[in-house]
């Protein structure tokens, strides 16, 4: 009896190992389908550019549409390729797990040698001094091989030559060689400050990879468009263990910071107008000591399922707009408990501003609205509360607590009651109504600051981070894809972490590049900006 139930669970455990390394061989078939099919969606869009620039040099078309026309070709090439390179990678990481399914290789055109006069620096990897197969001392060098690295200097191009000498044994005649130095990328040639630079210069600087390979050609250097957009690809699939871990740390606040902005995004013959939303962590304006940090998520719509999908996992205050889309996160049945919304005081000023703006005013002239009283009394009245706010900027929770208890909460009783007055001596038509009437239908929300020091008057801080996005689409006009946008997304959260923490991104991704592949994982987290620190130290370590 007791054979009969071993061989029976001997079969059972067979045939679940033998179903797994079957289900493991389908997510490895499957990820090779995925890198041919953006394989080849790369290599049409690059065919279709090389089509247009012909066109455009037979025919001498230089209109402004045309030329639109063909950076817009350009941008969706880039998100093209970066995709490809990244579904490359994952399906040769679905490839490792699996011993009948073969890795698919993308075909890429030969690259072309460095050129000559650029200066060589020669990197020597220091010889063994006996073999280390037998231990003998009697080596003999029988030649070497040279890796070629492509690596920037700020203004100053050069290709640094590692040097790996062989040796033979003269005892057992076994030949011996260095390892080949470790690049980012499999195959690749960049070193981690180029890597670092066009990474910074795009998502950092705004600089779409058509023009800094544009201006690359200028410096002498011909990196392609298709080249570049491997390059970042590649980089963002290294860099998103980093990414995971500015998320766990961004949700784990106590309090949010949330909003979003519009970013168009290239579709079929159009545009559509994508958003970028973005929930920052900063304790210090109550004195919290957990570092700053700025999450970013894109998506193709303004859908409230955005905002719940994206805090999932997140339980405390959101200091955000009135948008209706933020609801569900304050539901009482949520399966995480409710959010507590917290709304920013900045909002409701802007629109009593508009109305008793007297400089803007003056420069409409005659066709100027009249300036509201009620209005300009009433950004007097918000102002005393922002007055109170920047003498306890910084301070304890605890502290600010008890300073808006002394202080402010009698302006706000003061406020919600001089509101409630005017809005009952005005019409429904009148200007002043809509403002006054955003307060009140959300005043719990506006005065939730009064009961807990942690939340502050503004969402500033999450305007701050949109910034760049609304600089940049004057530069790069639109995403080339979702996925580019998520791309874009994914970087921000790096370089606006690095940026509030006080790290040049550009030195920070150099080395955190140069280093991430040999550094142990369960230690990571040095890597992220509040602890890392250049020459390989951790700041807490300094």
């Amino acid at each position: 009896m007791i054979l009969v139930e071993r061989a029976a669970r001997l079969e059972a455990e067979a045939v679940a190992a033998s179903a797994q390394a079957e289900a493991v061989s389908a997510r490895a078939e499957a990820a090779n389908a995925q890198a041919e099919l953006s394989s080849t969606d790369a290599l049409i869009s690059h065919l279709k550019l090389e089509i247009e620039k012909l066109r455009h040099q037979l025919y001498g078309t230089r209109s402004e549409r045309k030329a639109r026309l063909l950076e817009q070709m350009e941008l969706q090439l880039e998100e093209l390729e970066a995709t490809a390179t990244e579904d490359e990678l994952a399906a040769e990481r679905a490839a490792e797990r699996t011993q009948t399914v073969q890795s698919f290789q993308r075909k890429r055109p030969s690259r072309k040698p460095f050129p000559a006069h650029l200066p060589r620096e020669r990197v020597i990897i220091p010889a063994p001094e006996s073999c280390p197969c037998c231990g003998s001392r009697k080596l003999t060098k029988l030649g070497e091989d040279i890796t070629e690295t492509l690596e920037v200097v700020p203004r100053q191009w050069k290709v640094i030559q590692t040097v790996r000498e062989k040796f033979s044994c003269r005892q057992c005649e076994k030949i011996t060689q260095p390892p080949a130095p470790f690049h980012v990328i499999p195959r690749g040639f960049a070193g981690p400050s180029l890597l670092a630079m066009i990474l910074f210069e795009k998502f950092g600087q705004h600089q779409p990879l058509n023009r800094q390979s544009e201006r690359y050609r200028r410096e002498g250097i011909d990196l392609s468009l298709s080249t570049l957009a491997d390059l970042v690809g590649a980089c963002t699939t290294v860099l998103q263990p980093l990414h995971a871990l500015i998320e766990r740390h961004v949700l784990a606040a106590e309090r949010l910071h949330g909003d979003d902005t519009t970013v168009p995004i290239l579709a079929t013959g159009k545009t559509v107008k994508g958003h970028i939303w973005t929930y920052v962590r900063d304790d210090r304006p109550f004195g919290g000591r957990a570092p700053p940090a700025a999450l970013y998520y894109a998506s193709r719509d303004r859908r409230h399922e955005h905002p719940a999908r994206h805090l999932h996992s997140f339980a405390g205050i959101l200091q955000a707009d009135a948008y209706s889309g933020y609801n569900e996160l304050y539901d009482p049945s949520r399966a995480q408990g409710p959010i507590t919304a917290a709304l920013c005081w900045a909002h409701a000023r802007r629109q009593f501003f508009e109305l008793a703006d007297i400089a803007a005013n003056a420069r409409r002239g005659k066709n100027a609205a009249a300036i509201s009283p009620i209005a300009l009394e009433a950004v007097k009245r918000i102002d005393a509360l922002f007055d109170i706010e920047r003498g306890i900027n910084g301070q304890s929770a605890e502290e600010r607590l008890r300073v808006r208890r002394e202080q402010s909460a009698l302006l706000l009783v003061a406020l919600e009651a001089w509101l409630r007055e005017q809005r009952s001596r005005v019409s429904r038509a009148s200007s002043v109504a809509e403002p006054i009437d955003y307060m009140l239908r959300r005043w719990d929300r506006f005065a939730r600051f009064i009961d807990d020091g942690r939340i502050c008057l503004t969402n500033n801080a999450a305007e701050r981070a949109l910034r760049g996005f609304a600089l940049g689409r004057r530069s790069w006009l639109f995403a080339g894809s979702e996925r580019g946008a998520g791309r874009a997304a994914a970087m921000a959260t790096l370089i606006t972490t690095a940026k509030m923490n006080d790290v040049d991104p550009q030195v920070w991704l150099a080395d955190i590049l140069a280093r991430i592949a040999e550094h142990p994982v369960h230690r990571l987290d040095d890597l992220l900006p509040w602890k890392w620190h250049p020459h390989g130290r951790t700041k807490q370590a300094a």
